[in-house]
């Protein structure tokens, strides 16, 4: 019956130092997987605020090379508004 015992406990043991491992593991990956989300969060950040300066140019220049119709004018808004709900929509997926 002690025998029993004892090989049950060693199997408990082992099982144990695999889970902890494996615990270790999760851990190690966990950290890398965070320091991945900052640094792409960061970059996020960055490409939009490229991305509107540049907008900003392409708008400054096209009002400074000519007038604008209202036809001009609907359209430049249309495509100011949709960057604006695309940005707004990538910050929302970077916000938990």
């Amino acid at each position: 019956m002690q025998l029993y015992i004892d090989e049950q406990l060693a199997s408990i043991k082992t099982k144990l130092q695999q889970l902890l491992k494996q615990y270790q593991l999760l851990q190690k990956e966990n950290q890398q997987l965070k320091k991945e989300l900052e640094k792409t969060k960061s970059t996020f950040v960055s490409k939009t605020e490229h991305l509107e300066s540049l907008q900003k140019q392409v708008d400054v220049l096209q009002l400074g090379s000519r007038g604008l119709n209202n036809e001009e004018k609907a359209a430049l808004n249309k495509r100011i508004d949709s960057y604006l709900r695309e940005i707004e929509q990538c910050i929302a997926l970077l916000n938990p």
